[in-house]
């Protein structure tokens, strides 16, 4: 790989029933090398945000984790990392696709492609002391796949009607998912503006379900630690995390 240490220790499995939990297992045996790449042709129970799994046919797309060691945040920080591996994403994608399409970030972590999703990431911190000791990364993300069971879901192939090489494209993503980490350790606040401009609805009028209520409300900030901010007519805020609001479509 063309990076300084993300995939340079590549373990490359044809089947696996999650590659956040084989990666999990490794950093329990040992302490692996930052960057360590877990990637599998086939993922039987990929997990996503909310317990939701992932829909992943056997060759056709990008299921892998990485082990990092972000050391520089504290634990209130860790969304940080979340912001700059969904910046990474947007930063491939568009390699691969039309540039008049648009690339979005739905908060927290997935990425949409003209309102359907096409990546997840599911990242999973250990954390002594309010530092972050460890942290795996997972990511889906479709490239090949034609057909899913929910109409919501679209692949780079689906969009562009062409095949793609699975290991270069995880190659390339690694070396973006470089970069962005990198800088991120540089200054942990450098992804704000572009991250928040980058999201999906923000600052639209949309619907959403809080906390079993429906709201009219405009996304206008994510919080340091990861909270949505929607704000509603009156100019109300709500404070929202992961198992509170739902996005109506």
């Amino acid at each position: 790989m063309n990076t300084i240490f993300i995939g340079q220790n590549l373990i490359e499995i044809k089947s696996i029933d999650s590659t956040n939990n084989y990666a999990a297992q490794l950093s329990r045996q040992s302490v692996m090398p930052e960057g360590t790449v877990v990637a599998a042709e086939e993922q039987t129970k990929g997990r996503g945000q909310r317990g939701n799994s992932w829909e992943s046919e056997a060759k056709k797309n990008l299921t892998f984790s990485t082990i990092l060691y972000p050391k520089f945040l504290k634990a209130d920080e860790q969304f940080y990392l979340t912001k700059a591996v969904s910046l990474a994403i947007c930063d491939f994608l568009p390699t691969l696709l039309p540039v008049n399409l648009k690339i979005k970030i739905k908060w927290p972590n997935d990425i949409y492609i003209e309102g359907k999703k096409i990546a997840g990431i599911l990242i999973e911190n250990s954390v002594r002391e309010n530092q972050i000791q460890h942290t795996i990364v997972g990511i889906g993300l479709n490239i090949n796949q034609q057909n899913f069971k929910t109409e919501n879901t679209v692949s780079v192939s689906s969009i562009t009607e062409k095949e793609y090489p699975v290991n270069e494209c995880l190659e390339q993503l690694c070396s973006f998912l470089e970069v962005r980490y990198l800088k991120l350790k540089k200054n942990n606040r450098c992804f704000d503006e572009e991250y928040l401009s980058s999201l999906y609805q923000c600052e639209e009028m949309k619907s959403y379900l809080f906390k079993g209520e429906k709201t009219i409300a405009k996304i206008v900030d994510v919080t340091a630690e990861g909270l949505l901010v929607l704000e509603k007519k009156n100019s109300e805020k709500i404070y929202c995390n992961l198992k509170e609001v739902t996005f109506f479509q």
